[in-house]
This record gives C-alpha cells, structure tokens and sequence, in this order.
C-alpha cells in the first residue's frame, strides 16, 4: 500500500515536469532515469517522437568499466553522453530529472554534463 502510494506520487511529479519542458530538434530533452543498478540517459526530440541519443551504463564502450548508479557513475555517464551529443551535433538540452530531486546522483550527472560542454 505505501509503495502503491509512492509510485503514484513520483508518477505525478514526472507528469507535473513534463507538462511544463519538451524538447524538440533545436534542443532536445535530456531525460535521465536510475535504477538501483543503471543509469539511462537519452536526448528526446519531442516533436517527431524520437530517441536521438542514448547511453546507459550498458552501452557496449562504458560496459566494461562496470560503472555502478552511484554518484561517480553519473558523472562519468553525464560526461561520456556530453561527448556523445557534441559528436552528433546537440549543444543545448533541456534537463527532464524524471521525477526526482535535483541532488546526489542528479546533480553529479548534470554537473559533469554542463563540464563537458553541455549547455541547459
């Protein structure tokens, strides 16, 4: 029942985020997710509907460095998917935290994302 409550309150955050920020081909949203084991970042061109990047911790060049969802495996994710975007062509984002506090593992993605070049 708590955990029902739980879900359904971050579900409401997400969608209170959301309703706000979009992004589209110019800048487009930068949605990070964790899992306790993964972090999946992905640039989303609301608009057409499509994933333009996409990195997680599963991706076949960071899977060998076994990068855990900790604080040290956002900033190395946040900066490895910074130079992915500036490869493909994105300099400006805009930041979807998908429902959680801008602090912690949040905010060390986000930090060594702006560090690498990254502007939102």
């Amino acid at each position: 029942m708590l955990l029902q409550k739980k879900n359904q309150l971050r579900q409401k955050r997400i969608w209170r985020v959301r309703t706000k920020i979009a992004g589209s081909a110019e800048r487009p949203r930068l949605c990070v997710s964790f899992t306790n084991k993964h972090i999946y970042a992905q640039a989303i061109n609301d608009d057409a509907g499509a994933t333009l990047i996409y990195v997680s911790t599963l991706s076949k060049d960071l899977r060998e460095e076994k990068l855990a969802a900790n604080v040290a495996g956002s900033k190395r994710l946040g900066a490895a998917f910074a130079s992915k975007a500036k490869a493909a062509g994105i300099s400006k984002v805009v930041f979807d935290r998908h429902g959680r506090r801008y602090h912690g593992c949040i905010k060390a993605f986000a930090e060594a994302a702006r560090e690498a070049g990254l502007d939102f």
